[in-house]
């Protein structure tokens, strides 16, 4: 697969054409707003040049790179294109209409793949001709940097399909994982009471923001803690998120959106790019400095990591992913400190029972039930 059409010339799009033509692919760009891939084409430039500046590449090398990625001013431009990954807004109609579009452009033997993080392969691809050349195939931002990609066939993909592709991003230096395609895939689904839970601490005025992160950072070792994180991903995105696996899950408690989240997002304090999120971006401000309690802090992270790690454990028990592919790609995906399969055992799983059995019975919610393989782990010390 040496030609890979990008659909889509968005952040995650020119990310996705810098990892490929890095690798040597011969990369063809295609966007319906033709001045949004002028822009990203400008900044991909800049960023070739300050990695040149740093000394990470060669000039020669920067230059070969971008000379590789060829914009197109029409899907017809990705006629001859090996491999299609398709990194448009998160619509499953719009999605649909641009990969039947090219479903009558491109060769019978080019593989179709979607980047949505959120919405179902199966669902996707039911909709075209040939199903079984369709497959997720999922990056995380910035997609140069991040390591981790999900591979995720759909009930129609064909049997090889997904180790092929697996091998694919391995030469293309990401670390893959091939997950079931279930809502939120690996990481979406495995993370969400990394924000669930301390949203809900939060709003019972249990701690701040910043005692939620501090105690994330100081007692599990986390690079950011989840409000930080929220500002860094955007809260309207990260909520839209939430919303979508709560919706594909029948609205299972488990992953039930925060009002506070809502009530952030119609205020327009999404974060960093809007200059205000739970923290203040602004020039001036100071940080807020957390009101250290040791007690408090050791119950905050017992409730956010047990959710976390129930989480896993339940992705384990439904075949989600394979252990190893499980661990990788919470680690690699979004920096979790250690493995949390691992994490639990370290812990103990009859501690994450507790702690969980405590909050069930305090709030009597089957947001808190636990996994029916977490006692079995308990049981069996494994």
């Amino acid at each position: 697969m040496n030609k890979i059409g990008i659909i889509g010339s968005g952040t995650m799009g020119i990310g996705i054409a810098q990892v490929a033509a890095t690798a040597g692919c011969e990369v063809f760009l295609y966007d319906a707003n033709s001045v949004q891939t002028e822009k990203s084409l400008l900044n991909l430039q800049e960023t070739l040049d300050k990695l040149v500046g740093k000394q990470k590449i060669s000039l020669e090398r920067s230059e070969e790179i971008f000379k590789r990625i060829k914009a197109c001013s029409n899907l017809s431009g990705l006629k001859d294109c090996d491999l299609v990954i398709e990194a448009i807004i998160e619509n499953k109609e719009i999605k649909t209409k641009v990969f039947q579009d090219l479903e009558g452009i491109v060769s019978e033997k080019c593989i179709i793949s979607s980047n949505t993080s959120s919405i179902s392969i199966t669902s996707l691809q039911a909709e075209l001709i040939k199903p079984e050349r369709f497959i997720g195939i999922h990056f995380f931002n910035p997609a140069p940097l991040m390591p981790l990609v999900e591979v995720i066939p759909g009930l129609l993909t064909k049997e090889e399909l997904a180790p092929e592709i697996y091998t694919l991003m391995e030469t293309w230096g990401k670390i893959p994982v091939i997950a079931k395609d279930v809502p939120g895939f690996i990481v979406n689904r495995i993370a969400r009471p990394f924000y669930g839970e301390a949203l809900r601490i939060v709003e019972e005025n249990i701690a701040t923001p910043e005692q939620v992160d501090d105690a994330v950072r100081s007692l599990g070792n986390f690079k950011m803690g989840p409000f930080e994180l929220m500002d860094l991903i955007g809260i309207d995105i990260n909520f839209s998120v939430t919303k979508t696996v709560y919706q594909d899950y029948f609205y299972d408690p488990k992953y039930k959106p925060s009002l506070l989240q809502q009530r952030m997002s119609e205020a327009k304090l999404l974060g960093r790019k809007t200059g205000k999120g739970f923290y203040d971006y602004s020039e001036n401000a100071e940080k807020p400095v957390p009101q250290k309690d040791e007690e408090l802090y050791g119950t905050i992270f017992m409730r956010i990591i047990s959710m976390l790690i129930n989480e896993a454990v339940e992705a384990k028990r439904l075949g989600i992913a394979n252990d190893d592919d499980l661990e990788l790609a919470m680690q690699k995906g979004v920096n979790y400190p250690k493995g949390l399969l691992a994490w639990g055992k370290e812990i103990g799983f009859d501690n994450i029972s507790e702690t969980l059995q405590n909050l069930y019975e305090e709030y009597q919610e089957e947001r808190y039930r636990q996994s029916p393989l977490l006692k079995k782990m308990q049981l069996k010390k494994i």
